[in-house]
């Protein structure tokens, strides 16, 4: 007999909404505003794959963007209402074709260990990524 999976992504689908939901919910746009301070507990609903910690490894699936995001850091991203917003990059300018982007980094960006970002460190990072899957 042949059994469907098919409730399972929509039951974790509901399980995160009424998580955000419930999260949310306890919080007003001013704390959201607020700076990260403490220790965060994440819990995840599934196995963490090694792969998932690095950008370069990744299969081009969804489920390995919530370590990738709570990770790394992007040059520009997807925000409320501005669909390319400064991250690591605070300001950057692009060729009439298109084709050349010229970033300038945001100042005092530091890894986790403490170590400086620089542009050195995002023209690896860039070079090493070989597109998801």
């Amino acid at each position: 007999m042949k059994t469907s999976n098919r409730r399972r992504p929509s039951l974790c689908c509901l399980v995160l909404v009424v998580l955000f939901a419930s999260s949310v919910s306890f919080q007003t746009p001013q704390s959201w505003a607020k700076s990260p301070e403490g220790q965060v507990t994440w819990g995840v609903a599934t196995s963490i794959v090694p792969a998932w910690f690095d950008p370069a490894e990744t299969a081009g699936i969804a489920t390995p963007f919530m370590v990738l995001y709570a990770l790394h850091d992007a040059m520009l991203k997807a925000m409320p209402g501005d669909l390319r917003a400064p991250a690591l990059a605070e300001s950057w300018t692009v060729s009439s074709d298109g084709l050349l982007y010229d970033f300038v980094l945001r100042r005092d960006v530091r890894f986790h260990n403490g170590d400086p970002v620089t542009a050195e460190d995002v023209r690896f990072s860039f070079e090493r990524y070989r597109g998801a899957a």
